[in-house]
């Protein structure tokens, strides 16, 4: 199955309400053959208007963390656990995130990225562990299920706290020099 199809196969998934309130499918964006995947939890109401994950204020945080340590956002692929916006951009509910999980998975199955990296406490809680405490374990790796994972404040909470931004800095740079080592592999 490639990408196209596991994207046109979600479209018309209504495995739970919220893809009846949708905007617009949110399914993911960026290179199709990326070593490193970044995996949020959900998309806001601007992923919601434009189809596109992380385009909106939190969203353009990111892209100037991508941009400071010389990722280019066009060399990653950049998903969401959920494919549609929940209401009012509460969290996912644990159904909603059961009904949407596989979709996910095969999008990593097709990539094969080798680093993922969690955006937020709610991703690293499904993908990493489900007591992971961001606070505590921001920036440390963990390898799971054959791929190196670490998790990342979710850009939104750095606009919520900005203390949060120089640890954000320093979590990209260890993303930034895990990603250079592979290319010298």
């Amino acid at each position: 199955m490639t990408l196209a199809e596991l994207e046109a196969s979600c479209a018309d998934c209504h495995a739970c309400p919220l893809g009846d309130t949708r905007t617009k499918l949110v399914f993911g964006v960026g290179c199709e053959t990326a070593d490193l995947m970044f995996v949020g939890e959900a998309p806001g109401e601007k992923e919601d208007l434009s189809g596109i994950p992380f385009v909106g204020a939190a969203g353009k945080l990111f892209d100037r963390y991508l941009e400071a340590v010389d990722i280019p956002r066009e060399s990653v692929y950049i998903a969401n656990i959920l494919k549609c916006r929940p209401p009012k951009n509460r969290d996912p509910l644990p159904a909603e995130e059961d009904a949407c999980i596989g979709y996910l998975r095969e999008q990593v199955r097709i990539i094969k990225p080798k680093l993922i990296v969690c955006l937020g406490r709610i991703s690293a809680m499904r993908l990493i562990k489900p007591d992971f405490k961001i606070t505590r374990e921001h920036g440390v790796w963990f390898q799971r299920g054959g791929f190196e994972m670490c998790a990342v404040y979710h850009p939104s909470a750095l606009l919520r706290d900005p203390h949060k931004k120089e640890d954000m800095l320093v979590d990209m740079k260890s993303v930034k020099a895990k990603l250079d080592e592979l290319s010298t592999k």
